[in-house]
């Protein structure tokens, strides 16, 4: 099997399994643990007997893993399925800087020009002309 291939399958499987889990995990909190699988009712219970022993997220962890390398195998994963590498910063050496925004909200609205006023007034404007039709219509229509 190519490194390619492998790589493909394992991203599937992963992806796959971080949603798959996070929804049967709220299933069972919505009370609909009785109607999810029976592979995903055990990944679930082990998850469940982990959090007497370890923290939420190291629990949520290694319930994903098992159920990444469970869907590795069944997506044609031969071997052991590979660990994800690490995700990388893709915003890496381009940084955001927000606007200041001026604390006095009533003076920066003054100041600042009005083109949300022009473009409400018209749709006001049509709204109330289509009221007045409706009611002339069902008037005439009496």
């Amino acid at each position: 099997m190519s490194s390619s291939s492998k790589a493909s399958i394992a991203k599937k499987a992963r992806t796959k399994a971080e949603a798959d889990f996070a929804t049967w995990l709220m299933m069972a909190k919505l009370g609909g643990f009785d109607d999810l699988p029976s592979s995903a009712q055990s990944f679930l219970t082990n998850y469940r007997t982990r959090l007497e022993t370890m923290s939420e997220a190291e629990s949520t962890a290694l319930a994903v893993r098992e159920v990444y390398s469970a869907y590795y195998s069944e997506m044609g994963g031969v071997g052991a399925a590979p660990e994800p590498k690490a995700r990388t910063p893709t915003t890496e050496g381009k940084v955001v800087r927000s606007q200041r925004l001026d604390p006095n909200p009533v003076k920066a609205a003054r100041h600042s020009t009005t083109p949300m006023t022009r473009k409400s007034l018209p749709a006001l404007l049509i709204f109330a002309s289509m009221v007045a039709l409706v009611v002339a219509f069902r008037f005439l229509a009496q």
